[in-house]
């Protein structure tokens, strides 16, 4: 390759613009009052550091709560808000009728034991499947209409929901039906995903769940000619259910 290349020039500009970054560091203002790193250690960033670079997570429930459905409705997600859990059920017992919904599949959780007396089909629990091996688990949870699980948290800086094994009973409820539901309460809201992950922390007593997965809006991809397409590798619609 001759040094006239324009390949191998655009490849010495890159490097050449590497060195420099390297050799001037830029400044961070941000970071004034950051603490001084310990000897021959890595300084530890404080949590306001990243603060001014993020989407606004919201100071009151109120604001959380507004953000949220915002977000969520951006990303196609599906809200409801009701005031408690005969209401949600009721809810559920619509949405099922409606859709025609044949089977849906669950895991066994206090805010979705409730909702399956609204549910006008067939149910099937994950944790049922999983005593029949992996295949038997999928082949039974591809039968189902929809999953309906809870939630560890929202994040309303994202619009994203924080499930576990602990709420999902594994991934294939929240990945295998083509709809899933989720139901919640307002006080599962919370601003960051920082805060959300600290929030499991308490939660469970330091020891996490085995599986943590964070869902922002149905599964979607933009890879062929940049055509937005949902479904793509999981859930098509997404619907969740906050109760108070």
């Amino acid at each position: 390759m001759s040094d006239s290349d324009p390949q191998r020039s655009a490849r010495d500009t890159i490097l050449a613009r590497v060195r420099e970054a390297l050799a001037v560091p830029a400044p961070l203002p941000h970071l004034a009052h950051a603490p001084a790193p310990p000897a021959g250690g890595l300084a530890i960033l404080p949590a306001e550091a990243a603060r001014p670079w993020l989407p606004d997570g919201g100071d009151t429930p109120e604001e959380r709560m507004r953000i949220l459905v915002d977000n969520l409705g951006k990303l196609r997600a599906v809200v409801h808000r009701v005031p408690d859990l005969t209401a949600a059920a009721e809810l559920v017992f619509a949405v099922a009728r409606q859709r025609d919904w044949k089977r849906v599949a669950y895991h066994d959780h206090p805010l979705v034991v409730p909702l399956l007396a609204g549910v006008p089909c067939a149910t099937h629990g994950v944790d049922g499947a999983a005593a029949h091996g992996a295949a038997a688990a999928k082949d039974a949870l591809e039968a189902c209409d929809a999953g309906i699980s809870a939630c560890e948290a929202l994040v309303s800086q994202t619009g994203s929901i924080l499930v576990s094994s602990a709420t999902c009973g594994g991934r294939g409820l929240s990945v295998v039906p083509h709809v899933h539901l989720v139901i919640a309460t307002a006080d599962q809201i919370v601003a960051t995903l920082a805060d959300a992950l600290a929030l499991v922390r308490r939660r469970h007593a330091g020891a996490l769940p085995s599986m943590l997965s964070f869902i922002t809006g149905p599964s979607r991809t933009g890879d062929i000619e940049r055509i937005l397409v949902l479904g793509a590798h999981g859930p098509r619609e997404l619907v969740v259910v906050i109760v108070g």
